[in-house]
């Protein structure tokens, strides 16, 4: 029997966001979320959060929606847990070492872990519990603002779409690829209010900030990402003529 071979060809890099474009989005981005912060601390926001996390339960406290719509948010939310949110981040690293995207591979892995380190500091500073207007209908711990799923799932999806943008120059896939990402991310986010473990304001900072953070990085950390690439492979492959 004879095995016809065949050639892989792996993609070229076709895109990175224009670093001024990512600055932008996040100053907008963390404007809003300090915006939240300041109307948290100063008690402008309690009413409001209120409203929206009753919003979604009716006159018993229990939430809108069937058993099996309990089980759908609770396996959303899980996207944003620890264990499925570290699955598909390293995953996504592997995937791009496959396709010799170096560059992109530490710059994500960068942002995921500098990320997470962000998050925890603020967790800290502001200090502020979670409802306890409502049952938790999910295990959830710590301090609740900013929401640790918001946050770190558009850390991770976000940055984890811009990476993979960079195998197609077309404009319309990587609007489809990153958009998707924002809305995976926002439904994670929303499912902590609906599960009664945050505040919408935790939510709604920490989806901003993650998603600030997401594009601060792919600016401010594309450089060093490249430099360590570049050093790794000088040492490596000194004679080699094609570097990635």
């Amino acid at each position: 029997m004879v095995v016809v071979s065949e050639t892989f060809t792996l993609p070229s890099r076709g895109f990175r966001i224009d670093p001024r474009r990512a600055l932008l989005c996040a100053v907008l981005c963390w404007s809003g979320a300090a915006l939240v912060a300041w109307a948290v601390r100063g008690g402008h926001a309690e009413m409001l959060d209120r409203a929206g996390l009753l919003f979604w339960h009716d006159s018993t406290l229990r939430p809108d929606g069937s058993t099996k719509m309990l089980e759908g948010v609770r396996d959303v939310t899980a996207l944003g847990g620890v264990l499925l949110r570290n699955v598909f981040a390293l995953a996504a690293v592997a995937a791009l070492l496959f396709l010799r995207l170096r560059r992109e591979a530490v710059l994500f892995a960068l942002t995921v872990a500098s990320g997470w380190a962000v998050n925890s500091a603020l967790k800290g500073l502001v200090g502020r519990a979670r409802p306890q207007i409502l049952p938790h209908l999910t295990e959830a711990g710590g301090n609740s603002f900013p929401s640790g799923h918001s946050f770190n799932s558009a850390v991770v999806y976000i940055a984890m779409a811009l990476a993979f943008a960079a195998l197609t120059s077309r404009r319309s896939v990587r609007w489809t690829v990153i958009v998707g990402a924002m809305i995976v991310s926002l439904a994670i986010a929303w499912s902590r209010v609906w599960l009664g473990v945050h505040w919408p304001s935790d939510v709604v900072a920490g989806w901003l900030g993650g998603a600030g953070w997401a594009f601060l990085a792919s600016a401010l950390l594309y450089r060093p990402a490249k430099a360590t690439v570049d050093a790794a492979e000088a040492v490596s492959e000194p004679d080699s003529p094609d570097r990635r």
